[in-house]
């Protein structure tokens, strides 16, 4: 079957041939290891990844390096320091601490939506036999909102009720709204909405403030996407168990959430056999200070416990800089291998 059969069969528990699996690779991927490894790890599976994956261009040439102390912009006004190839900085100033200057602060400029040249793109893709996937900007709205305001800035403004602040969240939906309209008209499979609302202990935000400022807008914004008919894909990294029951009730189907932060049981537990996951494989204990035995047992312990004939699971992995080349190796051993788990 096409990889887009493959993909649907998958979110409807329709009996898929393999579990698709997504291999990201960071820009700082190139210029942190031997480039000649990388491209061997890339062209020795061609299944996952493939020697198109190999991004020369990114790898430094003698002498070249990166400026971590840069200070720049967003488009939104907020101020940066520091971009390691790929991996952003950390903010320096926040454009509307001041809670006072968001009447007049403007949002960028949106680009020109073309839904007619897009809609033909989308359906000779699917034709193709190919998924198609659009979505909202990373961080789009929680985030954005501590991008734009600071973290504890906003959590006082929600604990306050303040009227300034709740006119930002209502104009960042609006700007965010044009994006998600776009897409839910030209026809996409998926559309997705990755915000990452956890830490390393529970959630960012409280569940009650998230049901209360958050998950309306959320709804609003999906509601055009599952109105066409399209898959609505929510991303978070983290720890989002007491989220979790939320964001299904706002309008969610597939949840990427983290394997080992979230715990592989609780996910079998809540998900298993009623909504599709697309299981975000751990970057920050095995795979990066494990063995590889270790790497190989704990994708072979996921596809196990959170998949079956019938479908349901996705992976997805984010290789960044740091992790031994031996553990990426065993990785992608396992996922070609345990992706046809069932077969």
């Amino acid at each position: 079957m096409t990889q887009r059969e493959n993909m649907l069969r998958v979110i409807r528990f329709e009996r898929p041939d393999y579990i698709p699996v997504s291999f990201h690779i960071n820009e700082s991927v190139f210029s942190h290891y031997d480039p000649h490894a990388v491209e061997e790890l890339l062209v020795s599976h061609p299944i996952i990844a493939g020697k198109d994956r190999m991004r020369w261009d990114l790898v430094p040439k003698d002498g070249q390096k990166t400026d971590e102390s840069v200070i720049y912009f967003d488009e939104f006004g907020v101020e940066w320091k520091g971009a390691i190839d790929g991996i952003r900085g950390v903010i320096q100033k926040h454009p509307l601490e001041d809670f006072s200057d968001i009447k007049d602060y403007d949002f960028p400029k949106l680009p020109v939506f073309d839904v007619e040249s897009t809609k033909i793109r989308v359906q000779k893709t699917k034709e193709d036999g190919n998924f198609t996937v659009a979505g909202l900007p990373h961080g789009h709205t929680f985030l954005r909102l501590t991008d734009l305001c600071g973290y504890e800035n906003v959590l006082l403004g929600l604990a306050d009720g303040d009227e300034d602040l709740l006119l930002l969240i209502r104009k960042l939906e609006e700007y965010n709204a044009a994006f998600a309209d776009f897409h839910a008209k030209c026809g996409y499979d998926m559309i997705s909405f990755p915000e990452d609302l956890g830490m390393q202990a529970g959630p960012l935000i409280s569940p009650e403030f998230f049901r209360r400022y958050i998950k309306p807008s959320y709804k609003r914004l999906m509601k055009p996407a599952r109105d066409a008919g399209a898959v609505i894909h929510m991303h978070s990294d983290g720890d989002v168990k007491t989220l979790a029951e939320d964001l299904i009730d706002g309008g969610v189907d597939i949840l990427n959430i983290q394997d080992l932060v979230n715990g592989i049981d609780w996910i079998r537990d809540n998900f298993f056999g009623k909504y599709a996951i697309d299981l975000d494989v751990d970057r920050q204990n095995i795979t990066v200070f494990g063995t590889p035995a270790q790497v190989d047992a704990l994708i072979r312990e996921e596809v196990k416990k959170l998949s079956s004939p019938a479908g349901g699971l996705m992976m997805i992995f984010g290789w960044y800089a740091g992790t031994p080349l031996e553990n990426i190796k065993a990785l992608m051993d396992a996922f070609e291998k345990y992706m046809f788990y069932w077969d």
